[in-house]
């Protein structure tokens, strides 16, 4: 099994659905990505290898507080690059 940042992975899984709540927002493939790098430099990685480190990652994101500071991270991120868009 190849190291996955598991971070990347659940604000890869968050990011659409909080894109479809915020109409105003470029969801451009600048924008996006953009908006995906700087909620990653704001969240803690979390490295996996093993299929059992991505069950305990896995478990770990069911957290409330977890999603939680996803979501905050990517609205951080939708704010600034809409505010400043590169395209």
């Amino acid at each position: 099994m190849e190291i996955k940042n598991y971070m990347e992975i659940v604000v890869n899984n968050l990011l659409p659905n909080i894109l479809k709540l915020n109409d105003d927002v470029c969801t451009c493939n600048q924008c996006v990505a953009d908006i995906k790098a700087i909620a990653l430099n704001h969240l803690p990685p979390k490295y996996i290898a093993t299929e059992s480190g991505e069950v305990y990652s896995k478990i770990n994101a069911l957290s409330i507080q977890f999603e939680a500071d996803v979501i905050n991270a990517l609205t951080i991120a939708i704010n600034k690059v809409t505010s400043s868009p590169r395209h």
